[in-house]
This record gives structure tokens, C-alpha cells and sequence, in this order.
């Protein structure tokens, strides 16, 4: 006898205002539900909804805040060109489970006279913090308010934005906050390439070349499975293979503590291999941790 397997529908609701959010989030409370957020710039991919599927199978409703926070760009950064497309993120929410979108302006969500700033210390200074000062101050600024508004029980981040996941975590240990941050697994394109919004960028021998950057972790890892210990030569085969394609040019090559994102020599515990790398004109991300 075949088995059918009952799809479950689900009823998504688009809000733009922080009152219409607060309000149903509040409405679902008296009810006892539990609340799942999942913070996204929009222009949803599989990645996204990886973190939708599974706040989805862990809480009771799901709110997925689209919202490019201007806060988190610097100067002669894509702001203005970041991809969106509302209409389109709304679809996929809805399949992955959702049941509120919140899409503010950043009129909704920015004050004109704003004065306060969240910045956390320390684990900001190196990696992308390094070559994006500003940038993790307008993370942790966006994020806590969307935190306030949506007061989630869970709030699900990947594992892509490791050093972002690593913050975030310490800013809500820090100020308290009643909410359990989840951290999901990188996904990949079917030939490697991490899964990112700004992938759209790229033309079609850059989205070819984009391969290198998880080719050479899978060296460096390979390396490290085999027992190298020294971080100076898991950095030398990552620049080397990174090295081989033309179209790719280094920002940096990391080889950090776990915890505290600090440089090492000797890999002797929990590791972070981070690197960013520029594909013509698109920066890309990518990492893998790994235990000694």
C-alpha cells in the first residue's frame, strides 16, 4: 500500500510596521507558543531556508525578519545594490514554513535622532572585523532591535557567518538576553561553493573560478586529517591552491582559536580556517572548524 505524506500548509503573514510584529508576536505568546526568528538581508536562498526549516521543526511559529540593515555597510560598500526581491523571498518563506515576515524600512527601524551603538570587543578586531570596521557594530545594533521586537525563544544563524555567529553569541551572553542562539551548517552549491546572496554577483566564468575558495579548504582540511599541526602551513596550501585561479585575489587567510578568534601557531584544540577572497569585484566567505 503506498504511503502519502500530507504536505503541512502554512499561513504567512507580511508585516512592515514594528507595532503589526509586536502585536501578533504578543498574540501568539498568550498562546502559549513558542517563537523562532531567523534574521536574513532577503534575497532568500537554500541556505536561508535550511535555517527556516529547522527553526520551523523546533518552535511552534517562525518570523523571518528581510531587512538590509544599512547600519552593517561601510563606505563604497553594495548597499545600494544588495539584491532584493521581496515577492520572491515571500515564496520560499512560506514553503520552508514561516508564518510572519517582517520587512521594515529603515526609517521603521532608525530613529533620525539615534544615538545608541552595541559593539562588542575582542572578537570584532580580526577577520572580517579587521577589514570592515564597521560593520559588526551595525550587525549587533540591527540584530539586538530586531531581538527587542521580535523577543524569539531561538534566533538561527549559519555557520557561513562564523565570525557574525561568534559575536552574536557573546553580545546576547552579555546583555542578558532570553534567547537561545542556534548555529546551522554551511550549505553548498552542488559544486562546493558556499550558498550566498551576493553569489548573484557573479558572471559566469567568476561563478566558475568561485570554486576555488572550498577547494582549497578541502586541501587544508585534508592536511590537517593527516596530521599537520602548524598553521603557518595550512595557510600556505590555502594561498597556494587560491594562487592557481587568476580571477581570485586574497583578502585574507585565517587560522584562529575556536572561541576567541584569536591567531594561533600550533593547532592544539578547536580551530576556525576562515578565509575571504575577492572574485573579480565580489567579496566572498567561506570556513570549516576543526578539533585537534
Amino acid at each position: 500500500m503506498e504511503t502519502v505524506v500530507l504536505k503541512k500548509h502554512y499561513n504567512i503573514k507580511r508585516v512592515q510596521r514594528i507595532t503589526e510584529a509586536r502585536n501578533q508576536i504578543k498574540k501568539w505568546k498568550r498562546e502559549g507558543f513558542t517563537i523562532g526568528l531567523v534574521p536574513t538581508m532577503g534575497f532568500l536562498h537554500e541556505g536561508h531556508e535550511s535555517l527556516i526549516k529547522r527553526a520551523s521543526e523546533e518552535n511552534d511559529k517562525v518570523g523571518v525578519s528581510v531587512f538590509v540593515n544599512p547600519t552593517q555597510f561601510g563606505k563604497n560598500e553594495d548597499l545600494g545594490s544588495y539584491p532584493r526581491d521581496i515577492k520572491r523571498d515571500e515564496i520560499l518563506c512560506k514553503q520552508a514554513g514561516a508564518n510572519l515576515i517582517f520587512n521594515p524600512e529603515p526609517s521603521e527601524m532608525y530613529y533620525k535622532d539615534a544615538s545608541t551603538v552595541v559593539n562588542v570587543g575582542g572578537l570584532t578586531e580580526g577577520l572580517c572585523g579587521a577589514k570592515r570596521p564597521v560593520h559588526f557594530g551595525g550587525v549587533c545594533l540591527g540584530v539586538s532591535k530586531l531581538f527587542n521586537i521580535v523577543t524569539p525563544d531561538r534566533a538561527y544563524f549559519g555557520e557561513k557567518d562564523a565570525q557574525q555567529l561568534a559575536v552574536i553569541k557573546k553580545m546576547v551572553k552579555d546583555l542578558n538576553f532570553d534567547i537561545e542562539i542556534v548555529g546551522c551548517p554551511i550549505v553548498r552549491e552542488f559544486d562546493g561553493l558556499a550558498k550566498s546572496s551576493r553569489n548573484t554577483y557573479l558572471s559566469l566564468e567568476e561563478r566558475k573560478a568561485a570554486c576555488v575558495l572550498n577547494k582549497s579548504l578541502i586541501l587544508a582540511r585534508k592536511a590537517l586529517n593527516s596530521g599537520e599541526r602548524k598553521a603557518a602551513r595550512i595557510k600556505d596550501i590555502i594561498s597556494e591552491k587560491l594562487g592557481s585561479e587568476i580571477l581570485a585575489k586574497i583578502d585574507y587567510i585565517e587560522v584562529v582559536d575556536s572561541l576567541t578568534l584569536k591567531p594561533v601557531e600550533n593547532i592544539e584544540s578547536s580551530i576556525l580556517v576562515a578565509i575571504a577572497v575577492y572574485i573579480g569585484e565580489t567579496r566572498l566567505i567561506d570556513n570549516f572548524t576543526f578539533k585537534a
